[in-house]
């Protein structure tokens, strides 16, 4: 059912009001200037006793709220997007005319409106009116004020309805600005590039994952909306601009769930000559600045607090994995897949980690079912597995291993860095590796690409790299419970 046949009185009741306004020649006016924030008024103007008039005269607009009619004097609730102010419009100040057309502004309405600051014997600071203007008429009735938008589904779907009467929603966005804000910050401050890479990809990299595929008509070619930024900056990294880095979307054709969006925001930041321990300092360190723009280093989030001071702890996948589950996957008795999965039912855990074909794909698996959903204070995770790592180097004391970390924070992983790998000859054995991945069906395996490859052949300095999830960072630092609650408009079923 729609608007119409839901709302079809008030509808029909709003359209005939239009019409009037609209006979007037005034409807829809382009502007109304000059005026104030509502915010910024209350901070001044909070000093007034009741029943003072401060004489001053200013000009607001925004949205109808609230309305009642005491005869010849109405109380109007304006809200912009500062705050909210009472208009306390009265017929002697008005006249017959324009108090009587105050009748025709309904709930939702814009309305500017210009008079004196003053508080009310009752205490509440008002704007007396002395004139007024309808900006823009509200056809269809919002939610009801009290009781808000509650139906999940309605404000994921209708995010401008879930803004208008949820303040707690619109909060959240600003605060991901602030945050997107404090990270630009962090990293500009540090001498940080920051630059634009093609969202639309001839060969899709930088991450295991299914892409979105499209076609360009003209170039006569299938395209792929990128799955991740790593490749182009690493381009970056070798073409001399030794700190590089780019917020921008990412798309992953896969599930979706409270911490999975298929468009999601990423961070991906490389820096020459330092190595993945250095970035794991700036981590820590940027997300404590990030956390500090909004006011807490200390975050409640799905009922846990969570302290996000530095520095974290810093703990090998191995160290992890045996501390919760018994298994050492470091140990002789575990070095290949079948090993590992024999150690897996002994300790009485076949019905709880799924089986995988490769001995680093059951690592994963067994980290990501016995540890990861534990790891809720800040922790960085490191050393993990070489073939679910195609991109770092390897650890010299165990090639099974690569200089790799994940820094997590309750239970969700939200950064990912690597000493990257530079050896050319190194990266097309990896990439060859997962070309017969892909061939045996994993369509989460890396493409082979030769362009990256010759740009690694003019020579890649040391570099750390660094992938970090804003919209989980922003899930944290504001205590949303999904990630659909930190996206404007995120993805849904039709």
């Amino acid at each position: 059912m729609d608007a119409h046949s839901e709302h079809g009185d008030v509808f029909a009741e709003r359209r005939e009001k239009l019409a009037a306004w609209r006979a007037t020649g005034a409807a829809y006016p382009t502007e109304y200037q000059p005026r104030d924030e509502i915010g910024a008024l209350r901070a001044a103007y909070e000093h007034l006793e009741a029943g003072e008039d401060s004489g001053e005269v200013h000009r607001v607009a925004g949205r109808v709220m609230a309305r009642r009619v005491h005869g010849k004097v109405s109380f109007l609730v304006l809200k912009d997007a500062s705050g909210e102010l009472q208009l306390f419009a009265q017929l002697d100040a008005l006249g017959d005319e324009r108090y009587a057309a105050l009748e025709h502004v309904d709930l939702g309405d814009h309305v500017g409106a210009e008079g004196t600051v003053m508080r009310t014997r009752r205490g509440e600071l008002s704007l007396r009116v002395t004139s007024w203007q309808l900006l823009s008429k509200s056809l269809r009735p919002l939610p009801e004020k009290f009781h808000g938008l509650t139906d999940v589904e309605l404000r994921y779907r209708k995010r401008y309805l879930d803004t208008i009467v949820n303040d707690e929603s619109r909060d959240v966005f600003v605060q991901r600005a602030t945050i997107i804000k404090a990270v630009r910050d962090f990293l500009d401050a540090r001498g940080f590039v920051e630059v634009e890479t093609p969202v639309l990809q001839p060969l899709y990299g930088g991450a295991m994952a299914r892409p979105f595929v499209t076609h360009h008509n003209e170039l006569k070619r299938d395209l792929y909306l990128r799955i991740a930024t790593e490749l182009y900056l690493k381009r970056c990294i070798v073409g001399g601009i030794d700190r590089v880095y780019e917020i921008g979307k990412d798309f992953r054709n896969e599930g979706v769930s409270y911490k999975h969006n298929p468009e999601f925001t990423m961070l991906e930041t490389y820096e020459a000559y330092v190595d993945y321990t250095h970035v794991m300092t700036m981590v820590e360190e940027m997300v404590g600045a990030a956390a500090r723009a909004v006011g807490r280093l200390k975050v409640h989030f799905r009922d846990h607090e969570i302290d996000l001071t530095p520095p974290w702890p810093r703990l090998t996948m191995r160290e992890a994995i045996r501390e919760r589950s018994g298994i050492d996957i470091g140990a002789d008795d575990a070095r290949t897949v079948a090993d590992l999965q024999a150690r897996i039912r002994e300790a009485g855990l076949a019905d709880t980690v799924p089986l995988a074909p490769t001995w680093g794909t059951q690592v994963d698996e067994l980290f990501s079912e016995m540890v990861e959903p534990e790891l809720v204070q800040p922790v960085f995770i490191t050393e993990h597995p070489l073939e679910t790592s195609p991109f770092a180097k390897k650890c010299p004391h165990d090639p099974r291993f690569v200089e790799r970390f994940e820094g997590f924070i309750a239970g969700m992983e939200t950064s990912n860095a690597f000493s990257e790998l530079n050896d050319p000859d190194d990266q097309r054995e990896r990439f060859l590796q997962h070309v017969g991945d892909f061939e045996a069906g994993d369509e989460t395996a890396h493409q082979l690409d030769e362009d990256f490859l010759e740009a690694l052949e003019y020579g890649m300095p040391p570099t750390g790299g660094l992938g970090m999830g804003i919209d989980r960072v922003v899930m944290i630092l504001t205590g949303a419970a999904s990630i659909r609650d930190v996206i404007l408009f995120p993805a849904l079923r039709g």
